[in-house]
């Protein structure tokens, strides 16, 4: 019977084919788990824009990582810069406060600004493979495991594919985030992105645009786990304990706030889970020559988490209003939001 039963699983296995293509259409059985709520996913009939897996909502979402990502990690390049220089020069900048003063003293409120170029660009290419990508892994696993086990193991579902997401979201972001911290960090280098960028390329060449690839790997994808896992857990705990009515209930207004609540959530965890790995990518980016290993020894266990506060701060912030601005747009699109199964 056992081998009867292998055989028809590896036979269904076959036909359904999953590894085809991962942008093929989500697949969702409606049975009923009780009386009033089934499990399936929204579609176009219900007063959405498009199909849940489709190419179009793919793109929507990939355009809403764009939004999220870029307009937030430019908005926050001031505290972003004082975090960096706390990271590389804590003796000189000392405390968010300090440095603040102490940059502002130096080089004027324009200081501030600096490494914005790089930010936006960089950023708004990671969000749209973050956002998108997380959407196409999460529902090409999702059909690997089954409508069942995506339910029962659904927070392991958030985990790989958002690390899957991220994984390709950190190279298009890196060259960028080179970019950034030297005009942030490097007194006398470059200060805009069209000087940094042929710099980098003529000195270092392609790998100098890379050597900070698998510390940002080990700050991003931790980071993008905890972020999307987080989240996901947090809003159906919200509207399980908090909200007295659920998500189909609510408002536009009371949807978004309850996604703001849990974004923030989500962003201290985040903040507190990569700040080492970030340290790292500070200071690997300032030193040259240098390599992971070497930047941990010398920073030692106390030393990496230097600026920690005002990255509680900015994260968590950031977290929370990138939910908000992601879900915005697929509320705006009317893009299908099926809750877990």
């Amino acid at each position: 019977a056992r081998t009867v039963n292998m055989m028809e699983a590896i036979s269904n296995a076959v036909k359904n084919n999953p590894f085809s293509s991962p942008f093929h259409q989500a697949k969702c059985e409606g049975f009923k788990v009780n009386e009033t709520r089934t499990i399936a996913a929204a579609s176009a009939k219900e007063d959405t824009s498009c199909e849940f897996g489709s190419n179009k909502y793919y793109a929507l979402c990939g355009f809403g990582g764009l939004l999220s990502c870029g307009i937030t990690h430019t908005a926050v390049v001031p505290l972003d810069l004082v975090k960096c220089r706390i990271q590389v020069q804590p003796e000189k900048y000392g405390g968010i406060v300090k440095g603040f003063k102490v940059s502002i003293k130096e080089g004027g409120a324009m200081e501030l600004t600096k490494g914005w170029a790089p930010t936006l660009i960089g950023y708004s290419m990671q969000g749209i493979c973050k956002f998108g990508f997380y959407e196409v892994f999460k529902i090409f696993y999702g059909n690997l495991l089954g409508e069942e086990n995506c339910f029962l193991w659904r927070t392991s579902l958030y985990l790989i594919s958002s690390a899957s997401a991220e994984f390709f979201a950190d190279i298009a972001l890196c060259p960028m985030e080179a970019c950034k911290v030297r005009i942030q960090t490097q007194a006398g280098w470059s200060t805009t992105l069209r000087e940094g960028f042929p710099r980098i390329l003529k000195e270092e060449g392609i790998n100098g645009f890379y050597k900070g690839l698998v510390p940002l790997w080990c700050r991003q994808i931790p980071y993008t786990m905890m972020k999307f896992a987080c989240f996901e857990r947090t809003v159906e705990a919200l509207y399980k304990y908090v909200v007295p009515r659920p998500r189909i209930e609510c408002n536009k207004a009371e949807q978004l706030s309850v996604t703001f609540l849990a974004g923030y959530i989500a962003g201290v965890f985040c903040a507190i889970v990569s700040h080492p790995a970030d340290t790292i990518v500070s200071k690997l980016n300032q030193a040259k020559g240098s390599n992971f290993m070497d930047i941990a020894k010398d920073l030692g266990f106390m030393g990496m988490w230097k600026g920690l506060f005002p990255r509680i701060i900015m994260i968590g912030t950031l977290t929370a209003l990138q939910w908000f601005i992601y879900d915005s747009v697929k509320v705006y699109f009317r893009l299908p939001r099926p809750p877990p199964p």
